[in-house]
């Protein structure tokens, strides 16, 4: 079992200025603050929240918040005071979509997973030490799971498609992912960091990533991660359906499924594409 006593959190060593130097603890620190409004942005965080979840000083992260709000990345509702991300933000991802085009790589096979099996599928991306959805397919099936919205941010190991990205890196890169979101985990239907690695346990022993107990009740999702030309996991595919479809017989066609397609991603990906 992992220990994650070890050694301090990222957001520890940002703190106390181990991380970097001081030219650039600044840009961590706001970068940092950003990373958590985008995982909460739907509703925002309160001023408490993200001091709670940095583990900055509170002088510090308000001082930050007020600087990314100057410039348009952070906004602040007027009604509930809660901190989101900010119009610029979206700007600048619409300047950058273009040199990362992922769902276009992905988006034939997504609809074809969607099509053969009815379910619900998701394509989700490593960033940092979190999961974002990037993309979302539709099946025929009347009966939805929309557990990930495009653009949804969640701290890797939460869901199906963050267990996928944690399945294939080694314990080392696990350990200090684990303990950098340790303090995050409880906001998924009280994901606990032993339980987490309970199912990690289980999801390497089965070939997938299946989680059949947190996040939305009664969903059950399953997932394959999806390496670069390195073998390094970098996205990963996800299903999901309501608990009683997800029979130990249909998990393996799923999974049959879902292989086919991460072999032709991957070959597509070898022969272009460096993400």
């Amino acid at each position: 079992m992992l220990q994650i006593k070890k050694k301090p959190s990222v957001s520890k060593r940002i703190q106390s200025g181990t991380a970097a130097s001081p030219g650039t603890q600044v840009i961590q620190r706001a970068s940092l603050l950003m990373r958590l409004l985008a995982s909460r942005n739907r509703g925002g965080l309160r001023l408490a929240d993200v001091v709670k979840d940095s583990g900055l000083e509170h002088p510090t992260v308000h001082r930050i918040l007020k600087g990314l709000m100057a410039e348009g990345l952070v906004m602040q509702d007027a009604g509930s005071r809660r901190y989101l991300l900010g119009p610029l933000v979206f700007e600048l991802g619409l300047a950058a979509a273009s040199q990362f085009n992922l769902p276009d790589i992905f988006r034939p096979s997504l609809q074809r997973i969607a099509e053969r099996t009815g379910d619900t599928v998701f394509l989700t991306a490593r960033s940092g030490n979190d999961s974002v959805c990037i993309d979302r397919r539709e099946g025929s099936f009347p009966i939805k799971t929309f557990t990930l919205e495009v653009g949804a941010r969640r701290p890797l190991g939460a869901g199906a498609g963050g267990l996928a990205l944690l399945m294939l890196l080694p314990e080392q890169a696990v350990d200090q992912i684990v303990r950098a979101n340790a303090a995050r985990f409880g906001s998924y239907n009280n994901l606990t960091v032993p339980a987490l690695l309970k199912a990690l346990k289980r999801s390497r022993e089965l070939g997938y990533a299946l989680n059949d107990i947190h996040n939305t009740t009664g969903a059950t999702t399953l997932g394959l991660p999806i390496v670069n030309r390195y073998g390094d996991p970098f996205a990963s595919i996800s299903i999901g359906a309501i608990s009683s479809r997800m029979t130990d017989e249909r998990q393996k066609e799923l999974v049959s499924i879902l292989r086919s397609e991460v072999r032709l991603i991957e070959k597509t990906l070898s022969e272009g594409t460096r993400p």
